[in-house]
């Protein structure tokens, strides 16, 4: 399952240097996962809405080179094996130049809302990520 995703990159994210600041990427992967969710016709809010939250278990960011002012960064994101407890989307971020500049994980777990126990995956989304793995 992937998904692409192209942003211009904002004055706010940077620094005086014209430097996107490190913590923007995090923003950027979660950009990249909820339009991903929204393509494939399951938005988040609808899993949610269903009783089961995706909290954040783990980010990881590997930062190659800064994206700048005036750039537009293409975000790439997938999700490459079936959730059964928690889900791992994967994510390349690229300027426009086709530069690698970030490369990460992050990694979600699956809660009732009410209870704010751990759950499985709900089965619509280990269905709708097995019709799409192989993408």
């Amino acid at each position: 399952m992937r998904s692409e995703l192209e942003l211009a990159v904002r004055y706010y994210e940077t620094d005086q240097m014209g430097i996107v600041h490190h913590s923007n990427y995090v923003r950027y992967f979660e950009c990249g996962r909820s339009d991903m969710m929204k393509k494939y016709g399951l938005p988040i809010e609808v899993i949610e809405k269903e009783g089961v939250m995706l909290p954040i278990v783990s980010v990881e960011a590997r930062y190659r080179t800064p994206a700048r002012m005036g750039d537009t960064v293409r975000i790439v994101s997938s999700i490459d094996k079936v959730p059964m407890a928690k889900l791992v989307v994967n994510s390349e971020i690229f300027n426009q130049d086709g530069v690698l500049l970030c490369t990460g994980k992050v990694v979600l777990g699956f809660i009732d809302a009410v209870t704010r126990h751990p759950v499985r995956c709900p089965q619509n989304l280990s269905d709708l990520i097995a019709a799409h793995i192989d993408e």
